[in-house]
């Protein structure tokens, strides 16, 4: 994110990229009238390595005291997320680090964790990622867990995950979308409650499969999880091999903008479903996925 980011929103050019906080920023919550869901830090990580811990717990005073929003905090380092609430008690977080409440003159507030208020996320663009990641995420407390599989580099398959041996002592994968495992052995373990996916935008955007996107949809439609369907970023599919031309008759010659992938996320034939993608940009390329708006939400109540 950092390159991308170079010399665009207020990012110098060339680094070196530095962790900034802004605790100015932290009662503006107070101050919007109509409840609202929030993207925590949405072009940073909360838990990124330079953040204290000391800083986070006033960050989550401020969601305590805020219950008539949502807020959604999404990190690529969910080891430091977990090691954050083990380093606080489950039951409540002690009054003297709760230093907005102080400020604010409050008192006698204890904040109980996990918060009805909070959705905790984890960033899984491709399998790798999703297998260390989401088996993580899943230890820790939260009201909401989710996923954002964006950009989407390669298909994610979110049935067939490692169990953590914190979870269970097995040697087997468990579906993170339901709360069994497809053995039957194992149940009522901590689950997925929400999945977003989306393509990539910006400079050197890389396309995305379409089946890679309609099977997480379809495994999160099975398993009555909501499916939020972001963007196709800046890519759309003008030639599809297999449904539009089986016998290769008019194949498409690559150019400038013109890219062909297969299911393995190759660009060449080998492979099944080649499909070809011309760079149209994110707004035309939209955001429907076989001609459908894809909004799924979690249903909490607050």
């Amino acid at each position: 994110m950092a390159k991308r980011l170079a010399g665009r929103c207020g990012y110098p050019a060339d680094g070196p990229f530095k962790v900034t906080l802004h605790p100015e920023r932290l009662e503006q919550p107070f101050r919007w009238r109509e409840p609202s869901k929030i993207f925590v830090c949405s072009m940073g990580d909360l838990f990124h390595e330079d953040v204290p811990f000391d800083y986070i717990d006033r960050v989550f005073s401020v969601m305590y005291v805020s219950p008539e929003h949502t807020f959604m905090v999404l990190t690529k380092r969910p080891e430091r997320m977990k090691e954050y609430f083990n380093t606080r008690p489950r039951d409540s977080m002690k009054q003297e680090r709760v230093l907005v409440i102080d400020e604010m003159g409050a008192s006698n507030y204890s904040v109980s964790l996990p918060l009805r208020n909070v959705w905790l996320g984890v960033t899984a663009e491709n399998q790798e990622q999703a297998d260390k990641r989401i088996p993580v995420l899943l230890q820790i407390p939260a009201a909401v867990r989710f996923v954002s599989v964006e950009p989407m580099l390669g298909p994610v398959d979110l049935t067939e995950l490692p169990i953590p041996y914190e979870i269970c002592n097995r040697g087997f994968n468990f579906n993170a979308l339901t709360d069994q495992d497809d053995e039957h052995f194992y149940n009522d373990h901590p689950k997925i409650d929400w999945v977003i996916c989306g393509g990539e935008s910006g400079p050197g955007a890389r396309p995305m499969h379409p089946d890679w996107t309609r099977s997480l949809r379809d495994h999160c439609q099975a398993a009555g999880v909501p499916f939020f369907f972001k963007q196709w970023g800046e890519w759309e599919t003008f030639y599809d091999r297999d449904n539009d031309d089986p016998d290769w008759c008019n194949v498409p010659e690559d150019g400038p903008g013109i890219k062909r992938i297969n299911l393995a996320g190759g660009y060449g034939f080998h492979g099944d479903r080649v499909i070809y993608l011309r760079r149209v940009g994110k707004k035309k390329a939209g955001r429907l996925l076989d001609g459908i708006e894809h909004n799924g939400m979690p249903g909490v109540a607050i």
